[in-house]
């Protein structure tokens, strides 16, 4: 089963909570702080495998979870950092953010990764939080959460050349001719549901990938057909090899063909219509197929090389060949590296936000308040006290007397709630 696009959750390890314990030691307040700080969660890492070529194992697995770091340890012990959770896709992924809809990596290249969810860094113990004024203090730090995220992952296959054309134009039967690939032939519509890779061998020094893609229909770059579905795939190819019957065994006009196909190219975008194409005149066994290609080349643009061939008698396959492979050596690869992708940071940098609720109370919220709040340790006193001030380092005193609030009244924040003190 061929799975190209596939949505998915990932989910980064939390660290580890930072320890409050406290050594023996003779002369030294409550023996001095020895609370070690907690590991780092794991990362979510996609990584390219060029032996895979398909989404399929997403297709049973739609939840990817890194694991937590460890809680920190006694003695100033610090808590062990989770491994990285790897996850292989094949070469020619794309990932976006669902709820942004935007572009977190493009992976090509074999071992090439990408950072999808970053794991939470490991909270302070107490030994971290003494000073000259505290030199035994009863405080530590929980672990950061891990981000998680909800991705659509999509295959883009790398093939050197795709073939198009519509439906039961020949397009499988001249794959299966100069590959090893084995595609279904029927002479029915859509008897490609899904892309087929070959590996065609010119000389032996050159070669190329070859995908035969569905038959595109009027209509494709909006989803009428399988066209939608697989014009991505179009996108990494560095030749068009466009496939007409030159027959006409369908009763409609080649050039009315070649026409409607690059229409629908251009107008699915990502500059498609500049791509070197080759004109493939297929069924040149048939009657009419002589006369019509005549005409065809009196219409055609003089630029674009045309191949007369029969897919089924083999005649003309040869010459075909030579000519991608020669056409090939003049388009450039696109350089690729191995670097790491860089994951876009969150526009939305607003820290906080206050809500004044129906009951007269406030509303806390915003995530970076949403990870101090988790990461503050609210069992002792003096764990209150410094979330307490980092509220107040933020502004949510000063904006919450903005927005009216007066001594005594309610503030929530998120499963807690406190009194507003002037």
């Amino acid at each position: 089963m061929f799975v190209d696009e596939v949505k998915v959750n990932v989910k980064a390890g939390n660290g580890g909570n930072g320890m409050v314990a406290f050594r023996r030691e003779k002369y030294v307040a409550k023996g001095g702080p020895s609370g070690g700080d907690g590991g780092h969660g794991g990362d979510v890492i996609f990584e390219v495998d060029e032996g895979l070529h398909t989404l399929l194992d997403f297709r049973y697995n739609r939840h990817f979870k890194a694991k937590h770091g460890e809680n920190g340890m006694s003695k100033g012990k610090h808590g062990k950092n989770a491994d990285h959770l790897i996850v292989h896709v094949p070469p020619g992924t794309v990932i976006y953010e669902i709820e942004t809809d935007k572009m977190i990596a493009d992976l090509v290249s074999h071992g090439q990764q990408a950072t999808i969810a970053k794991g939470g860094r490991g909270g302070r113990g107490n030994i971290r939080f003494a000073t000259s004024q505290n030199s035994a203090p009863n405080i530590s730090e929980n672990g950061e959460p891990g981000e998680e995220k909800d991705v659509r992952v999509e295959l883009k296959m790398m093939a050197d050349v795709g073939l198009v054309g519509f439906p039961s134009v020949g397009k499988s039967t001249i794959i299966s001719t100069v590959s090893a690939a084995k595609p279904k032939i029927a002479s029915y519509h859509f008897t490609t549901l899904s892309p087929q890779l070959g590996l065609v061998s010119v000389d032996e020094d050159r070669s190329f990938v070859m995908a035969d893609l569905p038959g595109l229909i009027e209509g494709a770059h909006e989803g009428s057909g399988l066209g939608h579905q697989f014009l991505r795939h179009i996108e990494r190819t560095r030749v068009i090899v466009h496939v007409i019957d030159m027959a006409s065994t369908e009763g409609r006009e080649p050039y009315d063909d070649y026409v409607t196909i690059n229409n629908e190219l251009e107008k699915f975008g990502n500059e498609l219509k500049d791509k070197k194409q080759i004109i493939v005149a297929n069924k040149m066994d048939m009657p009419n197929a002589e006369d019509n290609l005549a005409k065809f080349k009196q219409k055609v643009k003089s630029e674009v090389q045309v191949f007369p061939i029969s897919a089924i008698t083999k005649a003309g396959i040869k010459e075909l060949v030579f000519g991608i492979a020669n056409l090939l050596d003049t388009v450039p690869k696109e350089k690729q590296t191995l670097e790491e992708v860089i994951i876009h940071e969150p526009e939305n940098t607003e820290v906080f936000t206050i809500s004044r609720l129906d009951d007269g109370s406030f509303q806390l919220s915003g995530e970076r308040l949403e990870k101090m709040f988790k990461m503050a340790n609210l069992q002792s006193d003096e764990g209150v006290q410094r979330f307490s001030r980092q509220l107040r380092h933020l502004g949510v005193d000063e904006m919450l007397r903005e927005k009216g609030a007066k001594d005594g009244d309610t503030v929530h924040l998120f499963d807690i709630e406190f009194e507003f003190i002037e």
